[in-house]
């Protein structure tokens, strides 16, 4: 009964499409019930519209952060509304009465009462605050127009992107944007060059798609944002199209993609319970799920899981009181043993299983627990020991290694961040390929997206601080290298601004990096204004060297851009990371302002006309940032982030709610006295009375890590003190914009913000 229950709440989602005959009583409009199931209490609003003589219908689970959902077929006859959902089972019928749909959902052999009333659909947030596209059209008209480069230019997407080769090298994927601005996928035969157009993007955006195997492709889509992701599958002629995880509400992540087994694959989703993810083999032909694994411990779930290449579930790792982790592996293949006891700071990675040899239990892991740094070893998984360290590198974290399964999965190379990319190679083929493509492309960072299951296929991607990126095919017989797409040929190298890496000390003596992005008057020697760009997360997160469509813009606009990689940053060590926790906001912001005078008493920047700027963490960093240090800033631009730490705790989706006991130890917990006074102290809406410079809001109505509230609420005090905010919100978007004409939007409001407050010789808007 429990296991039915619990897929009835993924699955009733899915059930209100098509209107087919009109009734005398008019049934258009939002309809609002709750159903209950045992306690479960699962609010729903079904929006029905009319076109001609035929209805169509959406759903709506705010539980759920499900929005906009499209149904199947419905009846309406005698004032009897029947609905069926075949695929789970599910049907509702209803009778019509004044404002009411009184009747009995059906599934799975259960009955439940369910009563839907009429109501009057709200969109998320309070809708009276967005500022009104006319006055932010005329806030982008600040921002002169007569550039080399448009905002589009840096933020339109590439024409065609995302290639990859099937596995046997026959085909070529990728995907190419229409005139209206959707990506759809398409195969081109390498041999014929006849190219068919396998998915068609349409109002829901393809997240990602790749090769499941020669004949079929997986994509994956979302709602409106909301980063619930169903997993789709298609045939390369563009048949056999079939959503293979039809549950709405539940999120669906790929663990594994079985090269050795062609139509299946593992996924992982939160399926029977909203909180905790659990893994399932799945047909990419038929959708047929098997359960491989029960994750019911809600309290303590299983938070990672080890397939090896054919499939097998070797070990898991599990998540004890919120903030410890136990490794469990099979030695038998069977039975799991509890191997590790590791604090949820502790890192013990295992990159791959090591098939090269006939010992099952060797595997290659990256870890921290004998160092600062994150190095590589040779582990024997049975006997818990290392058999050799492999690599390590003394002032960063190793980032991974890369085997080739080709040639006996021999090891290839390694690989870290440090200024920049770097790999080192280890095996003698790998070394001549490095060589041979360092060789060929001097300067820049490449990395090897896809390679032919033989290995005489390689697509290169070739990407610095100046190129936003090129494919190039490599053929490895020939050893010729061919140009295949330049991402972005509008904008020339020899334009774009360089990206420094800089290192300074921060007041309490602690190393830092980062890097500056200079436009061609700083470097002539003049003191610029300059936008501080705090990257999101916090934890683990870092800002990185290459391509910055963000910094180029700034740059082309005579703004300098300046990103610290501030103490919890990623990849510099573990003591690094922990000096972060309980400090942001507090030492973290220390960080980003020590930044700014480093780059200040360079030279470079005007310390007068310095902007802070981010998104998500990195919006919080603006309020924060504009409210404990308001002289120092002359404006802000804060982009989905948190205004208020109690709620953003409160608002988590459900899926981070057995993490809460760790995000409170990186962030704070307000059951401690002492840290509720600093959560209070580092909120930027208990300190709107500080905010004295200007600010411009932005956020995705559909945001399920960061709600609309947040922003809101920030909006909503500024506004009451009388201060003109202007805030931008997109009802389809979620955490940070997707969609092309959102974001060119959002830049072209951006920097009209910029000139405005940055430059003091622009007076007022410009006029077309």
């Amino acid at each position: 009964m429990k296991n039915c229950i619990l897929k009835l709440s993924s699955a009733l989602l899915l059930f209100l499409s098509m209107i087919t005959q009109v009734n005398a009583q008019d049934i258009e409009g939002s309809w609002k019930g709750t159903l209950s199931v045992q306690g479960m209490e699962m609010p729903l609003i079904f929006d029905i519209t009319k076109e001609e003589d035929a209805y169509s219908s959406t759903m709506d689970s705010p539980s759920q952060g499900a929005t906009g959902i499209p149904m199947d077929v419905t009846t309406f006859v005698d004032n009897t509304v029947t609905i069926k959902f075949n695929q789970a089972g599910i049907k509702f019928v209803a009778t019509l009465k004044d404002n009411t749909l009184d009747g009995t959902f059906h599934q799975g052999g259960m009955e439940f009462p369910l009563s839907l009333s009429k109501t009057v659909k709200t969109l998320p947030g309070n809708t009276d605050l967005p500022t009104s596209d006319e006055a932010l059209a005329e806030l982008a008209n600040w921002n002169p127009k007569n550039y080399k480069y448009s905002v589009a230019d840096y933020f339109a997407r590439p024409k065609a992107r995302s290639f990859q080769f099937s596995p046997n090298g026959t085909y070529l994927s990728y995907r190419e944007k229409d005139e209206n601005s959707k990506s759809h996928v398409y195969v081109k035969n390498t041999e014929t060059d006849e190219v068919t157009r396998v998915v068609e993007e349409k109002e829901e955006l393809i997240r990602g798609y790749g090769w499941a195997n020669d004949n079929r492709l997986i994509y994956v889509m979302d709602k409106g944002g909301n980063e619930d992701y169903h997993l789709f599958a298609v045939d390369i002629d563009g048949s056999n199209q079939k959503e293979l995880t039809p549950f709405d509400g539940v999120k669906v992540n790929i663990l594994n993609g079985l090269k050795e087994d062609k139509n299946h694959m593992i996924i992982s989703m939160n399926k029977n319970n909203p909180q905790i993810f659990e893994p399932y083999k799945i047909n990419i032909v038929t959708g047929e799920l098997k359960q491989l694994y029960k994750n019911d411990d809600a309290a303590n779930p299983i938070n990672g899981y080890e397939f090896d290449k054919d499939g097998n579930l070797r070990g898991f790792a599990k998540l004890r009181d919120g903030v410890n982790i136990d490794m469990y592996y099979a030695e038998d293949g069977e039975n799991y043993k509890l191997k590790k006891e590791l604090s949820w700071k502790d890192y013990f990675s295992i990159s791959s299983f090591n098939y090269a040899t006939d010992y099952p239990h060797d595997a290659y892991v990256i870890s921290n627990l004998d160092s600062d740094k994150a190095q590589v070893y040779l582990y024997d998984l049975k006997d818990d020991k290392v058999i050799e360290k492999l690599f390590s590198n003394e002032n960063y974290d190793v980032s991974g290694l890369g085997l080739s399964r080709k040639r006996g999965y021999e090891l290839d190379y390694f690989y870290y961040e440090g200024e920049k990319q770097v790999i080192v190679p280890v095996s003698k083929y790998y070394k001549k390929l490095h060589k041979k493509i360092t060789s060929k492309f001097p300067g820049y960072n490449y990395s090897i997206p896809d390679v032919t299951d033989d290995e005489s296929k390689y697509l290169v991607f070739i990407q610095s601080d100046k190129l936003y990126g090129t494919y190039y095919s490599y053929d490895a017989k020939t050893e010729e290298f061919k140009l295949l797409y330049n991402l972005m040929p509008n904008l020339v190298e020899k334009d774009m601004a360089e990206m420094r890496p800089i290192t300074f000390t921060s007041r309490d003596g602690k190393t830092i990096h980062g890097y500056i992005t200079l436009p061609e008057a700083a470097l002539k020697g003049e003191k610029v204004p300059v936008i501080v760009n705090v990257h999101g997360g916090p934890q683990g997160i870092r800002d990185s060297w290459g391509f910055n469509p963000e910094a180029q813009l700034f740059a082309s606009r005579g703004y300098a851009t300046l990103q610290v990689n501030f103490r919890i940053s990623g990849g510099y060590g573990r003591e690094f990371l922990e000096s972060g926790f309980k400090q942001i906001g507090r030492k973290a912001m220390d960080d980003v302002e020590d930044g700014l005078q480093y780059a200040i008493d360079q030279g470079w920047v005007d310390k007068d006309n310095a902007a802070i700027y981010g998104g998500s963490h990195g919006g919080y960093a603006v309020l924060r940032g504009l409210t404990k240090t308001p002289d120092l800033y002359a404006c802000g631009v804060d982009y989905v982030g948190v205004s208020n730490l109690f709620t953003f705790m409160d608002s988590m989706p459900e899926y981070w709610k057995p993490y809460l006991k760790i995000v409170k130890e990186i962030w704070y917990d307000s059951d401690i006295p002492e840290e509720k006074a600093i959560m209070e102290e580092v909120s930027p809406v208990n300190h709107i009375d500080k905010i004295k410079k200007p600010l411009f809001v932005v956020q995705g109505a559909n945001d399920p890590r960061v709600n609309i509230n947040e922003s809101d609420q920030i909006v909503s005090a500024l506004r009451a003190k009388g201060v003109d905010v202007p805030y931008m919100v997109k009802y389809d978007e979620g955490h940070g914009f997707a969609k092309e004409e959102n974001r060119i939007a959002l830049y072209e409001a951006m920097m009209g913000f910029y000139a405005k407050h940055l430059k003091p010789e622009i007076k007022q808007p410009i006029k077309d």
